[in-house]
Order: C-alpha cells, then structure tokens, then sequence
C-alpha cells in the first residue's frame, strides 16, 4: 500500500490529506488561492509537508471540472477558472516530481462509495448527486465512465415530464424557490419537505413534482444502464423522507408500465465530508495499479 498525497480542489477551500495503511491522516484545509501561482505555491508547499512525515509515492486529486483523463487537461468550468483547459496534470508531475492523478470531485465522491461505502459490494452502479443542481457519476465494472465527451453523470441535463432539466425539477434550491415565489414565503428546501407532511398544498405539489422527475431519471436510468444499486449524495441525502418519497414515485411508474418488470436499489451515501479525498485516492489506484 503507497503512502500519498491526497488534494480535494474545491471553490472555497482546498482540503489536503495524507493516506497511509488505508487511512486517511492529517486531514486539514486552507483557503483556495485567487490565481493560478498562488495554487501551485500551496500545492507545492502541502505536498513537500506530507513527504517530511511520509514515504509519498503519489498525488492523488479531486478537482471540479470534466477532467480529461487521457489528455491532463480539466475542461469545463468552474468556481476556478485558472484551473481549465491546459494540462495542468503534467505541470504538476514537473513540480511535484510524482506521478499525479485527477478526477472529477462527483467522481471521486462516487468512488468512495464503490471503495467501502454503499457500493463496496457492486460492480456497476449510478451516483447521483442532488444540490444545487443534480450530477453524478455512472460506475461500469468499478470503474467511472466518462463517455465520449465527459458527459457521463450528467443527469441534470435530463428532461423531464415538467418540461424543466432534471436539475431544475429535483434540486431541492429550486423546489424552495418555486414554493417561495408562490406562497411569498422564504423557507428552504428542508422546510418544504416538513410542510408537505403538515398538510401545505403547495408544500405537497413541489415535493411531488421533485420526486416524480427524480424518480422517472432513476426509472430510466435503470432500463438503460441496468446498474445494481442507486447512491444518493448532497445534503438532502440526509433527509430520512427522500429515499421512501423515490421507491414510492418509481413504483407508480412500474405499475403503469406492464413490461416494467427491474426495481431500482435506491440507498444514500455513506461518505461525507472526506468521500472527494478517499476517492481520488481510488482513482490514483485505478490509474497507477500496483505490480
């Protein structure tokens, strides 16, 4: 087992750690810099720490962004604009003088799962992520699919029944703010889910119309990629409402569909706030197997 170093880029903090005999250690973050020579200088700083206490082997990271495997280069966007479309993999191996790794923070949440959390048992399987908006990760034979253009995952851009994306219809910020802007209330999407079970009509129609797009994405996505299980991650994962609301939408669904005849596995995460740490420590594994 190779002692790493392990990077969790995010918009506001970047978290650093060090993974040694399947743990991870000395977990801490620091304030994401505001330009590009500021970023190399904490990463490079972090790192030269971590190789005065560890036999470091490897940086393993987790970035926002598509993140090109084949080419080292993060594409997209993000909060982190100086991070995309360079190949900044390579300018880190030259810096660290180590092999590096990145993936897609979705992807290495996903990747914590399939490590030793709710899909520790499965070889294929689908993550979703519900936040602000919805996105994810697909997992075929353990291992992420990115598809042809890095759009694997990317639920949010589904359609639904309502005619809105899937991150429109599901995202619990959006469901608030439909509800708000018609009650004249200021709750969020928490609040809508307790008001639902006190009797608000209002309350009651958003929260139907999320678990129903979100339950027909889980439906499709079932009869198309056939996975073992469904994870489901972001804040709302921890409202003990949501995984019953979705088996009950998705069994309305089987029941109107006569051939219908798989039931989605539907479960939340089990990894937190280091799931984006353990998983790119995953994704360095699947990238620089060992002998």
């Amino acid at each position: 087992m190779r002692d790493l170093a392990v990077i969790d880029i995010g918009g506001t903090t970047i978290k650093f750690a060090a993974w040694k005999n399947n743990e991870l250690l000395d977990v801490h973050a620091v304030d994401t810099p505001k330009s590009l020579d500021e970023f190399y200088a904490i990463l490079e700083h972090e790192t030269n720490d971590f190789k005065k206490k560890y036999d470091v082997e490897g940086v393993a990271i987790s970035s926002p962004g598509a993140v090109n495997k084949k080419t080292g280069v993060i594409e997209g966007a993000s909060a982190l604009p100086y991070i995309h479309n360079f190949k900044i993999e390579q300018e880190l191996e030259r810096r660290f003088q180590l092999p590096v790794s990145i993936e897609n923070d979705a992807n290495c949440a996903a990747l914590a799962e399939l490590a030793e959390g709710a899909g520790r048992d499965c070889q294929n399987m689908i993550f979703i992520i519900i936040g602000t908006g919805v996105g994810g990760s697909v997992i075929m034979n353990r291992k992420v699919w990115h598809g042809t253009h890095l759009f694997g995952g990317e639920f949010g851009y589904m359609a639904t029944a309502s005619r809105m994306t899937l991150s429109q219809a599901a995202s619990p910020v959006s469901m608030a703010k439909r509800y708000n802007e018609e009650t004249g209330k200021n709750v969020d999407g928490k609040t809508v889910f307790d008001l639902a079970d006190q009797g608000d009509a209002a309350a009651r129609f958003q929260v139907d119309q999320m678990a129903e797009s979100l339950g027909g994405a889980i439906y499709n996505l079932q009869h198309s990629f056939d996975p073992e299980k469904f994870i489901l991650g972001g804040a709302v994962s921890n409202n003990p409402k949501l995984v019953p609301i979705l088996n009950e939408a998705v069994e309305t669904i089987r029941n109107r569909a006569d051939i219908a005849t798989l039931k989605p596995v539907i479960e939340t995460c089990v990894y937190r706030g280091n799931a984006n740490l353990r998983g790119a420590v995953v994704d360095f594994e699947q990238t620089y197997p060992e002998d």
